[in-house]
């Protein structure tokens, strides 16, 4: 009896211990294990510069981005320094520009699955979001079925589409409507009856519309290039008319413009089974990368910029649209030695893993760099290295150890810069009425809660609700 007793208690006891351990063990075998990572840029042309600096970071990074123009025409080549990235241990993404894409479809047909889970994604386009302000995009208008491009020049943004095959329109941010009409005759044959475009003519007219109905007609051809002033000129459309033309006229428009456009570049480009997901880094108007159907973006932390800020509106915008993002260390300076120094480097990227990033790049490129590593220095491989042991590899530090606290919430659609006061909005506003007031409210959240903010837009789509402890609408509403 004793023995039985003795038993059934050492039994009571096992079991338990044996259903602990056996839970554990599952628990461990589902917890996902996908890693945190840490990478550096290769710009250059070639394959042995890049397996020379896969060498220098693959016991310091995990990740290797192929970010070259010139190696883009080269699938081989791709293949080449991918096989020995991954071979040396590392994940790889590769660089497509977005007018690029037909080098993309080249590559894609020789991929086959080659590197497996290692190949984490296509980084496709380049601060388009950041173009979109300073520079020049494509648009597309829904309604007409047609592209637009975003100009950025002297004379401030202005868009520029089609009438027809013959004529362009420009609308000018100080109200001014130009068309310029190309006309053809002639004969695209020479007197032998050959191909020859020497024998066709052509007529260039200019109509410059201004808002208080001055209307200059200038017109030249391809024997007198100096245009000449047509008073009796006989025009087409009244300013009303062109006016009433123009497809982005307000936020809302020029917001689904750009992300159209970026949509449709994504949906010829890397938007296929085998090469997903698509990566971007920019510095503006993140939410509406991720709009477009940006799966993950890196917010560039440079320039001088509030680093909190673009975490803030990058981890904001992937916490509600429910995507990852990152962030890539860019230029400080736009002269030797453009990078930061390796301290600063390091704190930026603690910083972003610390608000739970889950990519950091280290962008290592410019034109006259002379190291044979890029612009990236001994010390910046020396603050690499604290990074991964200090950071990644321990377990003192803790991804996303600082959570959003609070939300900032911004008009829908309203794409300003943020940079400073007098930013512009899509690249074609000034600052308007509502600017002051979000860029005060903004400095003193961001002093309060630090990379502890998050800042959205006012969305239908991704309602703010019940995802933040405190929400603080750009109007003091809510």
């Amino acid at each position: 009896m004793r023995k039985v007793f003795a038993l059934l208690v050492i039994i009571l006891i096992l079991v338990p211990a044996t259903v602990f351990v056996v839970h554990y063990s599952l628990l461990g075998e589902n917890k996902e294990t996908k890693p945190f990572y840490v990478g550096v840029t290769y710009c250059g042309n070639s394959t042995e510069e890049a397996k020379t600096l896969i060498d220098r970071v693959k016991n310091c990074t995990n990740l290797f981005v192929l970010q070259s123009g010139p190696l883009q025409q080269f699938p081989d080549k791709i293949n080449e320094i991918g096989d020995y990235a991954v071979s040396s241990g590392m994940y790889l993404m590769v660089y497509f520009g977005v007018d690029k894409w037909g080098f993309l479809n080249n590559w894609s047909e020789t991929y086959e699955d080659r590197w497996g889970d290692r190949f984490l994604g296509i980084y496709y386009g380049d601060e388009l979001g950041g173009k979109m302000i300073d520079h020049e995009v494509w648009l597309w208008d829904k309604a007409t079925n047609s592209s637009w491009l975003k100009y950025h020049d002297s004379r401030g943004g202005h868009i520029q589409g089609r009438i027809d095959e013959n004529t362009t329109i420009q609308y000018l941010p100080n109200g001014r409507i130009l068309l310029s009409i190309t006309e053809i005759s002639g004969s695209p044959y020479n007197d032998e009856g050959l191909p020859d475009p020497s024998f066709l003519n052509h007529t260039y007219t200019r109509i410059s519309y201004y808002p208080n109905g001055t209307i200059i007609t200038q017109i030249s051809d391809d024997v007198d290039f100096i245009p000449k002033i047509v008073e009796d000129y006989n025009v087409t459309y009244t300013y009303e008319e062109l006016l009433n033309m123009h497809p982005f006229q307000t936020y809302d428009e020029i917001a689904e413009g750009f992300i159209e456009g970026l949509h449709q570049r994504l949906l010829r480009g890397p938007k296929k089974e085998t090469i997903t997901p698509a990566f971007i880094a920019d510095y503006a108007l993140y939410w509406f990368d991720y709009k477009a159907g940006y799966d993950v973006v890196l917010a560039s932390l440079g320039w001088n910029h509030t680093i909190e800020q673009d975490i803030a509106l990058t981890r904001g915008a992937a916490t509600l649209q429910n995507k990852e993002w990152g962030a890539i260390i860019t230029w400080k300076y736009n002269h030797p030695p453009y990078l930061d120094t390796g301290k600063a480097i390091y704190d930026q990227m603690r910083m972003a893993y610390e608000a739970e990033a889950e990519y950091v790049v280290v962008f290592n490129y410019a034109e006259d760099m002379d190291g044979p590593y890029g612009t990236l220095q001994e010390e910046h491989f020396e603050y690499l290295e604290r990074f991964w042991n200090e950071v990644v590899q321990s377990s003192a530090v803790k991804q996303g150890s600082v959570k959003a606290e609070a939300v900032l919430v911004l008009p829908e659609n309203y794409g300003w810069g943020m940079r400073d006061p007098e930013d512009k909005i899509w690249g074609l506003w000034g600052p308007d009425e509502k600017a002051q007031q979000i860029w005060e409210l903004s400095r003193n959240l961001l002093d309060q809660y630090g990379y502890g903010l998050d800042i959205v837009y006012d969305d239908p789509e991704f309602p703010v609700q019940g995802k933040y402890p405190k929400v603080y609408y750009w109007n003091h509403t809510g």
